[in-house]
């Protein structure tokens, strides 16, 4: 019998894919997912996502032994996930992967293959020592293969990127992302925040970067599902990424002020938007309705939010009437691609010239309802220069009664964070 882990991993790997479909979501909405023991969740996350993210060198692996022959779907997905197993899962014997792999292929109805699936993985681990050489020498030769990139973006990244920087960076997108925490300060403090955590059985370092203040961010470590935990249904943290934090930082909320979030769903900067304004004033919370608007104001419910009014893209608004705004910009999130682990495969080159209109046109819109006098925050969490610096410096341009007082870059090999970009106007009077 296979564990379930693989059976739920196979299953999940070879479902239809939808266009708005995200890993992440397909595992937390999964019934049998949500039924496993913690570890074996891990496993399936493990799978699900290392699958994914190698697919290509997956893929080069499987040709090796197949003379380049095209697979049916359901067998490259399983010649994949065995192949993840022997080449990037230390912890699981060869032997274990190799046979599990093909019990499961007699298990999903594919007995006549199992031959031909037995023969290619053990082939692998037969020469499984030279083989790993040949994928490291692969990394430098062919590098969007030896990582398991597009060769659009590898080719992008090369012409501003050097070699060693390239390397990391890929490399980066591949390594499994950091779980971090911003604590909540509208209902408990750091110091309580880490007491709860100790006797939940959360391991957390507290974290701290020029942009954020001290006792604000923590890293987390081992620990319990977290939605399960009464720290997180209380409202004492929510799980964001530390570069997240840049834009709310750069636009700068007071007490007492009205703030729009022109794109404020899942709701994290919102959220850190009310925290500044210690609940007093007033945000506008803009996304599209529907889902994105739901779990906003779930997230903005859970963690004490008063200040906040959710409204959809239809609801009107009235010029000059905004002391900040923050755009947090839909782009290609090229800067968190190690989160988004399906992303890669969906972008396309052409994909950037649309993002960047879309963001021209939101540029163009909202601007009118800030005051003069008032901040206006653009951000991103892309690293291509046409959805950040091209596009602030063409707004600057065009838009005389808006400056641009400065504009920053997160990069991952720079900064050991996701990707962030932001660009800060001000409104003249």
């Amino acid at each position: 019998m296979v564990s379930a882990p693989r059976q739920i991993a196979a299953r999940l790997l070879a479902s239809p894919f939808g266009p708005a479909d995200f890993l992440e979501h397909r595992l937390e909405s999964d019934p049998a997912v949500r039924a496993l023991p913690s570890n074996d969740r891990r496993l399936v996350q493990e799978l699900l996502f290392g699958v994914t993210r190698w697919r290509m060198t997956l893929d080069w692996l499987i040709a090796r032994k197949t003379d380049g022959r095209t697979q049916p779907p359901v067998l490259q997905h399983l010649l994949r996930l065995g192949l993840y197993q022997l080449y990037f899962l230390d912890r699981i014997p060869g032997f274990a992967a190799v046979n599990e792999t093909v019990e499961l292929a007699r298990e999903l109805g594919f007995s006549r293959s199992t031959g031909f699936i037995n023969a290619v993985l053990r082939s692998h681990l037969r020469e499984h020592a030279a083989l790993s050489q040949e994928l490291l020498a692969l990394r430098h030769t062919d590098p969007a293969t030896g990582w398991s990139h597009p060769q659009w973006l590898v080719d992008r990244w090369s012409r501003t990127l050097d070699a060693e920087s390239l390397q990391k960076l890929l490399g980066w997108n591949n390594s499994p992302p950091h779980t971090f925490a911003r604590a909540n300060l509208l209902l408990t403090t750091a110091d309580a925040l880490s007491a709860d955590w100790k006797s939940e059985g959360v391991g957390a370092n507290r974290i701290q970067q020029d942009w954020i203040p001290e006792g604000l961010m923590f890293e987390i470590g081992e620990h319990p599902p977290l939605a399960s935990l009464p720290s997180f249904q209380k409202g004492g943290f929510y799980l964001q990424d530390p570069s997240t934090l840049l834009a709310v930082h750069e636009l700068g909320a007071r007490p007492g002020e009205t703030i729009l979030d022109a794109c404020a769903a899942p709701g994290g900067k919102t959220a850190y938007i009310a925290q500044q304004l210690g609940n007093q004033g007033r945000i506008v919370a803009r996304d599209t309705a529907g889902d994105r608007l739901e779990r906003l104001v779930e997230n903005c419910a859970r963690l004490g939010i008063r200040c906040v009014e959710h409204v959809d893209l239809s609801a009107p608004l009235a010029p000059e009437s905004f002391d900040r705004i923050l755009i947090d910009a839909p782009c290609s999130n090229t800067g968190v691609l190690r989160r988004r682990v399906e992303l890669r495969w969906r972008l396309r080159d052409s994909e950037l010239v649309r993002l960047a209109a879309e963001q021209r046109t939101l540029l163009e819109e909202t601007a009118p309802l800030l005051k003069p006098g008032g901040t206006l925050v653009y951000s991103t969490c892309s690293l291509e220069p046409e959805e950040n610096i091209a596009q602030a410096t063409a707004f600057a341009t065009s838009h005389p009664e808006f400056s641009l007082l400065r504009t920053r870059q997160l990069h991952p090999v720079i900064d050991g964070v996701d990707g962030a970009f932001v660009a800060v106007f001000e409104r003249r009077k």
